[in-house]
């Protein structure tokens, strides 16, 4: 079996708590990839780890480098909620695709794809 694939929306995710991310997006998304990197190996509720996790950035958080710590960074040329659904067309045909966001309308495009959703508090912040 597959490996999941966790994709999260890092612009909805980091604006889902007012703790001054504004002042640095880039700052405020290298914080979520690191703390995400746990969930590699724990998964989330109602699903084992281990899974694939991919953050994607937008706009002025695409500056936030990769790590090395196991969550990859996809930078989105445009639109972020492109980027996710084009990911999870890509792979939901092949394996589970779980889709962290509390955007409604990314929510309905990525169901039709097959993805499941869970919101952001479904991951860690910090």
């Amino acid at each position: 079996m597959t490996v999941p694939l966790v994709v999260v929306d890092g612009a909805n995710v980091v604006g889902s708590v007012p703790d001054g991310w504004w002042r640095d997006r880039a700052g405020a998304a290298e914080r979520l990839r690191d703390a995400l990197h746990p969930v590699l190996a724990a998964g989330l509720p109602d699903l084992p780890g281990p899974v694939e996790v991919a953050l994607v950035v937008e706009g002025q958080a695409r500056q936030v480098p990769a790590s090395g710590n196991g969550v990859s960074v996809i930078r989105a040329d445009g639109s972020g909620d492109d980027t996710i659904t084009d990911l999870v067309r890509a792979s939901a045909a092949e394996r589970r695709v779980v889709v962290i966001t509390a955007d409604r309308g990314l929510r309905d495009r990525v169901t039709g794809l097959g993805a499941e959703v869970r919101g952001p508090t479904s991951v860690p912040r910090r």
